[in-house]
């Protein structure tokens, strides 16, 4: 897959969930979100349980909750509208810590913020015990595109380049006195986010060129296997099972109380 740079997200370890092939963690974080998701919100008790199961894999893994906290921050942004749903929603109200919110808002809320910090924590897991490069490459195994796969690729590849690139240009500008005070001074940054991106195309057209010259089809050649053992499906398919597990008797509960 190439060279590249560690991403701060990975930890590197000799657990056993570090040691399961790529494509096998994929697809268990995906079987177990697609759990996660279909539970009815309802059943507040399932979602304790699919967070002790991630716990479990954690410990498995040798994670810290630490680790896995500090970046669950970056979910905030996105579930920012849960905490304006009792507000705003429509229908019966209830009275909270004195404040008058919709029943159904406060339902929704819970929904998103339990399901999405779920399915955060999962993908956390999972870019922390798998190298990004492995990662991709489990995920070409899944019959994705090669074409995207290889974009992917370069994109983190590259993405520490351009980010160098950027460095050296702010560089520039605050050595010829440059400095960004209001939006008269947008038109500078856009000539050299112009420039960023004309050296980003150029840098482009020379590696492809250098691919050619190597020969390059269309394919880029596999450095690592990742073939899975039976034992090792079996081993990835816990997660996933017990969560459906989960999904299921909350289903029957809900059922059983309709």
């Amino acid at each position: 897959m190439g060279a590249g740079h560690a991403h701060t997200l990975y930890r590197a370890g000799e657990s056993p969930v570090h040691g399961l092939p790529p494509h096998c963690k994929i697809l268990a974080t995906l079987g177990f979100v697609l759990a996660v998701v279909a539970t009815p919100r309802e059943q507040i008790w399932a979602f304790a349980a699919y967070a002790l199961l991630l716990a479990g894999v954690a410990a498995c893994a040798r994670v810290p909750l630490g680790h896995v906290a500090k970046r669950v921050l970056i979910e905030v942004p996105f579930v920012g509208f849960a905490f304006l749903l009792p507000f705003l929603a429509t229908g019966p109200r209830v009275e909270v810590l004195g404040l008058e919110m919709s029943q159904n808002g406060l339902w929704g809320a819970w929904n998103i913020l339990a399901k999405g910090t779920l399915g955060v924590i999962a993908s956390i897991l999972l870019a922390t015990t798998t190298d990004p490069r492995v990662l991709l490459l489990g995920v070409e195994r899944l019959r994705v595109p090669p074409l995207l796969t290889q974009i992917a690729t370069f994109m983190f590849r590259y993405g520490d380049v351009v980010v160098e690139e950027m460095r050296r240009m702010k560089t520039a500008r605050a050595a010829r006195g440059f400095e960004a005070r209001d939006l008269r001074d947008a038109r500078i940054l856009a000539r050299s986010l112009g420039a960023l991106f004309l050296r980003c195309f150029e840098r482009g057209e020379r590696v492809h060129l250098a691919m050619l010259s190597r020969g390059y089809d269309g394919r880029m050649p596999v450095l690592l296997r990742a073939d899975a053992s039976g034992g090792q499906w079996a081993a990835s398919a816990i997660l996933p099972a017990a969560a459906a597990a989960v999904s299921l008797a909350a289903w029957m509960a809900q059922w059983t109380f309709l």
